[in-house]
């Protein structure tokens, strides 16, 4: 079977967004999905929950789940993730979002506190790797 990689947009992400920084919001690479940091975009291109770090995880949740989905899985298929935080005290509340959405197996993550985060708006990321059966 031929290597295929392919660019992940889903349409729930802004894709002037991804064009106008130069990234992808995923890349299927055969069967191996790698999702960049997921940050609190609406699907316009505004921020969502400027100062509020709950709202922001959905946020970013909705989002990976929206380029899992995209790449034809499901967060199931997620098998490691990384959280960026602004600040320490903001890992309970990502916490407690993260376990609302990962219900089957939870995939292993590692946490680390950035700051300042690329944006100053955004309090949380998270990126992904998935493996996503043909």
């Amino acid at each position: 079977m031929p290597h295929r990689r392919r660019r992940i947009t889903p349409a729930a992400l802004p894709a002037e967004v991804a064009d106008t920084n130069a990234y992808s919001y995923g890349v299927l690479d055969g069967e191996t999905l790698h999702v960049s940091g997921m940050v609190a975009f609406a699907p316009d291109g505004s921020y969502v929950g400027v100062g509020d770090i709950g709202a922001q995880a959905v946020q970013v949740f909705e989002n990976l789940t929206a380029v899992v989905e995209a790449a034809g899985g499901t967060l199931d298929d997620v098998v490691s993730t990384t959280t960026y935080l602004a600040a320490p005290e903001h890992a309970a509340a990502v916490g407690q979002v993260r376990t609302s959405y990962f219900t089957g197996p939870v995939p292993p993550t590692s946490t680390v506190v950035v700051a300042p985060m690329a944006r100053p708006q955004f309090l949380v990321e998270v990126s992904a790797i998935a493996h996503i059966p043909e």
